[in-house]
């Protein structure tokens, strides 16, 4: 069972390496990180470097893909039109096709959430509007046939623990999950908008849009939508 997961410049780390550390002990998993062509990836800390191990075109049909999110690169990424063909191209033979945080705006970018329930990072929920999505706000996990699409960050560990149930069986799922000893229990309980205190929101929401504050940032989303747009009104005609 063929895994592709999707690296790219500007990549939230946890977004790909939580769910990398579940999946790869699926039984027969082989594990890839994917982009344009294999080479460093420095993550959106500048300071991490990760590898894609292989490129899109060494890669035409994966089983499952991950589409993992970024707090700065994810409307460049979404409007990226070879990633965005890729994704269309390989969506049709995968097994499951899923996506965690702002990766659910690049499967919107590829036009694959067209009509459907979706989740994102609390943040970009807005944003699945205008890409033709259903945002699910409150849900950690949405799962729409094949596509399936995970909150913020951590929630990309709940994801693959819910892939390795439905692909293991729930006794593999419990096993790897016991392995890596995911058991959380925070200090602190403010982990969705609805819990934590308003004072705690404005000031998480106005650090994220600091560090998201970027020319190529502020390009990218108005092209992203516009896109998007122009792709669902054509697909009407």
């Amino acid at each position: 069972m063929q895994i592709a997961i999707v690296l790219y410049p500007g990549v939230t780390a946890l977004d790909a390496i939580g769910p990398y550390e579940v999946l790869r002990m699926l039984p027969d998993a082989d594990l890839r990180f994917v982009w344009h062509e294999p080479g460093p990836i420095v993550a959106d800390s500048g300071v991490l470097v990760l590898g894609a191990t292989h490129s899109l075109d060494e890669t035409p049909t994966p089983d499952i893909v991950l589409v993992p999110g970024s707090g700065t690169a994810f409307a460049t990424v979404a409007t990226d039109e070879r990633l965005l063909a890729w994704l269309r191209q390989v969506h049709r033979s995968t097994t499951w096709t899923v996506s965690v945080c702002s990766g659910a705006l690049v499967l919107g970018g590829a036009g694959l959430l067209d009509g459907l329930s979706a989740t994102t990072h609390w943040l970009a929920q807005p944003a699945l509007i205008p890409l033709g999505a259903k945002p699910q706000r409150s849900e950690r996990i949405v799962c729409e046939g094949k596509i399936v699409t995970a909150a913020g960050a951590s929630a990309g560990i709940d994801l693959a623990l819910w892939l390795a149930g439905e692909i293991a069986g729930r006794e593999h799922a419990e096993m790897i999950q016991l392995t890596i000893e995911y058991d959380p229990r925070p200090p602190f309980d403010a982990g969705h908008p609805s819990k934590a205190s308003k004072r705690v929101v404005a000031k998480a929401t106005t650090e994220s849009m600091r560090v998201g504050a970027n020319r190529a940032h502020a390009v990218a989303i108005p092209k992203l939508l516009w896109s998007s747009t122009i792709r669902r009104v054509r697909a009407r005609r």
